[in-house]
């Protein structure tokens, strides 16, 4: 079965918030919305999952500052130890910065590659940008994305028009 989206523009955020919630009670589950500023009421209206990348994010920063900080330790106070005008082997303050620097390089590769692999980027285009009317999406527009089978299509456009959608337009998959 070839996918397809049904964009519909809506005229507020409140109706777009408003037409989710009755696409989700009407049994679609693969919503999107598209606005020209964050409106906070989609994420409940779409059903969105609280993130797992701050966490993931977290446990990577934490680990690479415990590798800085023993990999340190390791080599200047048991793998090969200088001691220099009576100083400890082994200082703290010494080692925070290369402890901190690598926590933040760790932290952040690891969620560009998250993200790499959570969104399949690179991923230059879609579809639905096919549409010439979606620019509004960027400037002032309000619009819900449904995708849905092709046999699926019809069902999704008639429930954004019933929803009050001000344009409807369908999109194939890789017709362009």
């Amino acid at each position: 079965m070839s996918r397809h989206w049904v964009l519909g523009e809506f005229a507020s955020s409140d109706a777009l918030v408003a037409a989710l919630k009755a696409l989700r009670a009407k049994g679609f589950a693969q919503l999107d919305a598209h606005t020209p500023f964050p409106v906070e009421e989609t994420f409940e209206a779409l059903g969105l999952k609280r993130s797992w990348l701050p966490l993931l994010t977290l446990g990577a920063g934490l680990g690479g500052a415990v590798f800085a900080y023993v990999t340190q330790w390791f080599t200047n106070a048991v793998d090969y130890p200088l001691d220099v005008g009576g100083r400890p082997l082994h200082s703290v303050p010494t080692n925070l910065p290369i402890t901190f620097e690598l926590a933040v390089l760790s932290a952040a590769l690891t969620v560009f590659g998250a993200l790499m692999l959570l969104f399949g980027f690179p991923h230059v285009t879609h579809p639905v940008f096919d549409v010439e009317s979606f620019r509004s999406a960027s400037v002032d527009g309000f619009w819900a994305s449904v995708a849905v089978d092709r046999d699926d299509a019809p069902q999704a456009e008639a429930a954004l028009r019933e929803l009050g959608a001000r344009q409807v337009s369908v999109v194939a998959e890789g017709a362009r």
